[in-house]
């Protein structure tokens, strides 16, 4: 690998000139002063990132030694709680205040909607995302379980009319309910039109003797366009929605009234992903990372495909053109307002080098390089800017506590002071996945109050942390029984309580985790309301498809008015989210739930680690041991692997009874991967990369800094590469 030498670093060629040649002289800064100010915050910043790195392993070693030394006794957290606060783990919140954020957009601080994260990596999954923004209600309803996939309505090779009949059937349904007419339903609509009265245009609905509906809310309407359709638009809890009218369409004949699609806005932001959907474990890696950003920034990022045969370039979609009542023109964005998410701080690269040849923090560099990159977008003014408000939007992930937090929101005031930025142009986004920021989660906001822009909450890097800090405390439940403990619901209760005393209401957004099964849209629709109904302004979803459908349960719960009844409730409990989920002494697994348990477990972890090391894959839909489809990415990765760590280091299991069942999960494995294009089985050698690295990351799960599998998984990955 060549390097450019500075005078304490040295920096990756090829970042080098991706810098000098790609990004620099578009913005016309100066290369010599950027490196000196790259520098100058990589080497000051990085001596307190690993600072703060030690300030975690002494703090986990201190209750390491509290939990050999103590039983916790969930019925009395006095001594506990005295303790943590001791260690300066638990601090004290301090007075109420009001985060004081300006210049967001309005997809962040308006908007309620759901949100797509993807790998930045794969340009066809970042151009999917950053175009899930609109979508076909007909679309995701026919194309998914929403209608049963036997039988009469089951999917063909042609279309189905009877399936079609049910997807008009439940547009029908909602458009009655988001588009109420007066008297009537829009099962009475045979005709969708526009007409000018004095000067200004209205939509027409006529029943089949002519009669003419009016809608209950006429102030729903925003606008129209004549395309191939006549495009109707209208807006419903901040949420767009078109009708498409065209009875000569092939659908739209097969309509009474010629509404041959209903299109919705759905992700109306996404999080391009650096971190945990990702596997980049080295320079060229990264590269692709970086240049993938900087394409969807430009608008410009493309990838080459084949479909049915057909090859065809897909692109990021333009904005939307309509006319207003007046005929006066507007547009509304085509895509997502994209956020990118940095990697934690306890990463390393070499994309550049101390002194002593020692990689440094990646989350710097992507800090760095990101925002450098985002400059375009607060600078280039064009039609497809991603910020209206010129403004970069940074989620920052794995941060422990307020003292992280701080430091993070120092370093982005650097970067814009280097970059010459003005103040609080950088956005964060605080992932609420770690528990020392979960119980001092209002001081976490505090400490960012001016650019702090997201929170949210998320069951496994959570659960995988809860699991790590308290793993000398005892075993834990079965993973399945964990998240039913009061801590969890007491945690994300907590996020939003805290959220709304903050100010984030209005603001910011309060989030929700993902849905991990991609291939059951159903059982979402029938489930994921709770998370709008908990005081969720957005929630993370796997697919375009299941943005568009999660979409439906923002315009059946107005979260806005949710947020301002929570605002009345008790706040959430921190005594609750401080119970650890542990197996009562008193409770013995049989010899079946154990062997159960580390069967599902060893499955899941062989599943995604053979695609991460052998394929370099982050995040993918991965099938469990039932065969059913979820998506994994590396928080799935970190819960089950320091459950299986907890389990061995308690006795639970024997450490052969984890090796045996690791073998045979790897041939279950192998079998569900048998039609992989170049896959390479596990079994029955067990002497691969990809088995031994899954193996470790249990093996060495106890010891791991706080329970993370970066380190191990970039190991193995280059191992891997070099082979």
């Amino acid at each position: 690998m060549s390097y450019i030498n500075f005078s304490k670093i040295k920096v990756a060629q090829s970042l080098f000139h991706f810098v000098n040649n790609e990004v620099l002289p578009e913005l016309g800064m100066d290369s010599e002063a950027y490196w000196a100010s790259f520098e100058t915050i990589m080497c000051s910043y990085s001596q307190e990132n690993d600072r703060l790195l030690a300030r975690r392993d002494e703090i986990q070693a201190s209750i390491d030694q509290w939990h050999q030394d103590n039983s916790f006794d969930p019925t009395n957290l006095a001594t506990y709680k005295q303790f943590l606060q001791k260690i300066g783990y638990l601090l004290d919140e301090g007075d109420d205040f009001k985060v004081e954020v300006t210049g967001v957009d309005p997809e962040i601080s308006n908007v309620a909607a759901p949100q797509l994260v993807v790998p930045i990596n794969n340009a066809r999954y970042a151009i999917n995302a950053a175009n899930a923004r609109w979508g076909s209600l007909y679309d995701a309803v026919y194309g998914s379980d929403m209608i049963p996939m036997q039988g009469a309505t089951a999917i063909g090779e042609s279309y189905n009319q009877t399936r079609g009949q049910a997807v008009f059937d439940f547009c029908r349904q909602w458009l009655d309910q988001v588009l109420p007419l007066r008297g009537a339903s829009h099962a009475d609509v045979t005709t969708y039109g526009l007409e000018l009265v004095l000067g200004v245009e209205r939509p027409v609905f006529k029943t089949s003797n002519d009669e003419r509906l009016k809608l209950q809310n006429p102030e729903q309407f925003r606008g129209y366009a004549h395309r191939d359709d006549l495009v109707l638009l209208f807006v419903h809890n901040d949420l767009h929605f078109e009708l498409r009218i065209n009875p000569q369409h092939s659908i739209g004949k097969l309509h009474p009234a010629g509404l041959r699609d209903v299109i919705v806005e759905a992700a109306v932001s996404t999080i391009q992903d650096c971190e945990d959907s990702v596997a980049a474990v080295d320079i060229e890696d990264k590269m692709e990372v970086y240049r993938n950003w900087s394409h969807l920034i430009h608008g410009d990022l493309c990838v080459e495909m084949r479909k049915s045969g057909q090859s065809f370039t897909r692109v990021l979609n333009p904005n939307r053109d309509y006319f207003d009542s007046q005929g006066m023109p507007f547009g509304i964005p085509g895509r997502s307002l994209m956020l990118v998410r940095n990697t934690g701080m306890h990463m390393t690269t070499d994309l550049v080098l101390n002194q002593n040849d020692e990689k440094m923090p990646e989350g710097l560099v992507d800090a760095l390089i990101t925002c450098l990159i985002s400059i375009y977008d607060i600078k280039k003014r064009h039609p497809f800017n991603n910020s209206r408000k010129r403004s970069i939007y940074i989620v920052k992930p794995k941060l422990h506590g307020p003292q992280e937090v701080e430091f993070t929101n120092r370093l982005f005031g650097e970067i814009e002071q280097a970059y010459g930025l003005p103040r609080n142009t950088i956005k964060l986004g605080v992932m609420d996945e770690e528990r020392r920021t979960t119980v001092n989660l209002k001081q976490c906001i505090r400490a960012a109050h001016e650019r702090i822009i997201f929170i949210n909450t998320g069951f496994l890097d959570r659960t995988g942390d809860e699991i790590h800090t308290s793993m000398q405390a005892g075993p834990v439940l079965p993973k399945d029984e964990i998240r039913q403990q009061r801590w969890m619901a007491a945690y994300e209760d907590w996020n939003v309580d805290t959220g709304l005393i903050c100010g984030l209401d209005g603001v910011g957004q309060i989030g929700k985790g993902m849905w991990a099964v991609p291939d059951q849209i159903k059982a979402m629709y029938e489930t994921k309301h709770v998370h709008p109904e908990a005081g969720a302004n957005c929630a993370w979803v796997p697919s375009p498809t299941a943005a568009v459908i999660h979409a439906l349960h923002y315009h059946k719960v107005n979260v806005k008015q949710v947020q301002q009844r929570l605002k009345l409730r008790n706040r959430g409990s921190v005594d609750d989210i401080l119970q650890i989920p542990l197996l009562p002494a008193t409770r013995q697994l049989s010899a079946e739930q154990i062997q159960q348990e580390l069967d599902n477990n060893a499955q899941g972890i062989l599943g995604y680690v053979v695609r991460w090391i052998d394929a370099g894959i982050g995040c993918s839909k991965v099938s469990d041991i039932h065969d059913v489809g979820l998506m994994e990415d590396r928080a799935t990765l970190r819960i089950s692997s320091q459950h299986l760590a907890n389990w061995l280091h308690h006795g639970i299991c024997s450490e052969q009874q984890l090796i045996e069942t690791f073998q045979r999960m790897a041939r279950v494995v192998d079998q569900q991967n048998a039609d992989t294009p170049g896959y390479s089985d596990m079994a029955p050698g067990f002497d691969g990369v990809a088995f031994e690295a899954a193996l470790q990351l249990v093996m060495q799960g106890v010891r791991s800094a706080n329970g993370y599998t970066e380190d191990l998984l970039h190991q193995y990955r280059i191992r891997a590469k070099g082979d």
